[in-house]
């Protein structure tokens, strides 16, 4: 398939995944499990990965900005902008697409090769709707906060390694509240919630359209974590240019 083929064929499986759910309480209790599922068994690598990066991010200003007519306290300020306009956004969700991409594809590409999915639409089951809406919806939803969690570890990371004397805590605590603008969180939660359902989306459509084997799925799930990073990349150029710039 040529890539006008592959966006008809996304533009034909989002069409049928928003039609009018046939059972909304069911679509409610898929909706609560996969929050869970893509969401809250995140926090852990989100956890792991913003603390380290947030520190390293810390060491690596205080060294770039060793200068006598800079004050201490740009370490702070840069970290934090750093954080809040790039990594707990686009790296982040760059990161999930990884975890949670890899996750959907394989999860909907086993059930495309072991029929359960014909079995659906046998019954007369809309089976995009009942498989992927709950997932679309659940990390659209759950991904503000994720990103949100990430930049309050990532400072608190930045705050744990200026214990270790490379810079002062009270310098960097003043940079971290210096030219505070709210505007950066409100920016990284709207390219958040674009890269949630980019993630989503992409990784269902190439789990949904899987064929053949256990090797298939392997690559539905490979081709799902790589075109969903190219997409949130491109996205976030054009996001940054409409909204920041």
């Amino acid at each position: 398939m040529n890539v006008l083929e592959h966006v008809g064929a996304y533009a034909e499986l989002m069409k049928e995944v928003f039609k009018k759910p046939q059972r909304w309480r069911l679509l409610g209790k898929q909706y609560i499990k996969e929050i869970e599922k893509l969401g809250i068994d995140s926090l852990g690598i989100v956890i792991i990965i913003s603390i380290f990066i947030g520190a390293v991010i810390t060491m690596q200003m205080v060294l770039n900005t060793e200068n006598p007519l800079l004050p201490a306290y740009v370490t702070g300020l840069t970290t934090r902008d750093t954080l809040l306009l790039e990594f707990s956004s686009t790296i982040l969700c760059l990161i999930l697409a990884g975890k949670v991409g890899s996750n959907i594809a394989s999860e909907i590409g086993t059930m495309r090769i072991t029929e359960q999915i014909d079995a659906l639409k046998i019954m007369g089951v809309n089976a995009p709707n009942y498989l992927i809406l709950p997932k679309i919806l659940g990390m659209v939803s759950i991904i503000p906060v994720l990103v949100i969690f990430s930049m309050f570890v990532g400072i608190l990371g930045g705050y744990l390694i200026s214990f270790s004397g490379i810079i002062s805590p009270a310098k960097y605590v003043m940079g971290i509240q210096y030219a505070f603008n709210p505007y950066y969180v409100t920016y990284s939660i709207i390219k958040s919630l674009f890269f949630g359902f980019v993630i989503s989306s992409v990784a269902s459509y190439y789990g949904y359209y899987a064929y053949g084997g256990a090797l298939d799925v392997g690559k539905a799930s490979t081709n799902a974590v790589v075109n969903s990073s190219i997409i949130i990349l491109l996205l976030n150029v054009l996001l940054t240019d409409l909204l920041l710039v």
